[in-house]
């Protein structure tokens, strides 16, 4: 019987790129570097340091393109007005919320994510019994199998009775399934599974999800 549902925050629960553009343009209209720039060194950043905390990732990243134009001076004031209009602009995809809302009456819900969109700066303040945060209180980030024991020790829940649900394969199935979590890949643009490991359910919506827990738990 599944008794808690845990999500992964950013581009599952949160749509997070228009927030993170917003805050990339208003770094632009400041400094003059092109946006494009600011996007291609975060993610050369993110590729070559995944382990580090998402916020230290996009400071460096953001060092890199401001010491290219001579701007490095103004660090800290650029990346303190990118994550103000970050946070002010994140919200959670719509229909969300009226979800967890309904999903609330039947499941103990989660929070359990890498980076750091926090719930409570996000729109989702309330809804969870508990959150996960990678990086913190020494959970590392996913796929490491210590992410979801802890997700697991929150739950007070064995590993059958929970179900991880996520946008990205290789964190959020790989990682999940390895610990015995059900998983539920979030995968809006239908792209095929890309390894070995199958995921228990494919959903191209969230709103597709409450009939996949309910066909489980009538099993």
């Amino acid at each position: 019987m599944i008794t808690t549902v845990a999500f992964d925050a950013d581009y599952t629960l949160v749509d997070l790129l228009p927030a993170v553009l917003a805050g990339l343009a208003a770094v632009t209209a400041e400094t003059g570097v092109p946006v494009e720039v600011l996007r291609a060194d975060a993610s050369a950043h993110w590729a070559a340091t995944p382990e580090l905390p998402a916020r230290d990732i996009r400071i460096a990243a953001m060092r890199q393109s401001l010491a290219r134009h001579g701007q490095e001076a103004r660090l800290d004031e650029m990346a303190a007005l990118f994550f103000e209009i970050r946070y002010a602009q994140s919200r959670p995809y719509p229909g969300v919320v009226e979800l967890l809302a309904k999903l609330r009456s039947d499941f103990q819900l989660g929070y359990a994510t890498n980076a750091n969109s926090r719930a409570d700066l996000v729109g989702l303040d309330g809804l969870f019994a508990f959150e996960i945060y990678a990086l913190q209180n020494g959970v590392p980030k996913k796929p490491a199998a210590a992410f979801f024991h802890a997700v697991l020790a929150a739950a007070k829940a064995g590993p059958a009775e929970v179900v991880y649900v996520g946008d990205t394969y290789a964190h959020d199935v790989v990682g999940a399934a390895a610990v015995g979590l059900r998983t539920v890949w979030l995968n809006r643009a239908g792209d095929p599974v890309p390894g070995s490991v199958v995921p228990d359910a494919v959903i191209d919506s969230l709103d597709e999800l409450p009939a996949v827990l309910s066909r489980w738990n009538a099993a």
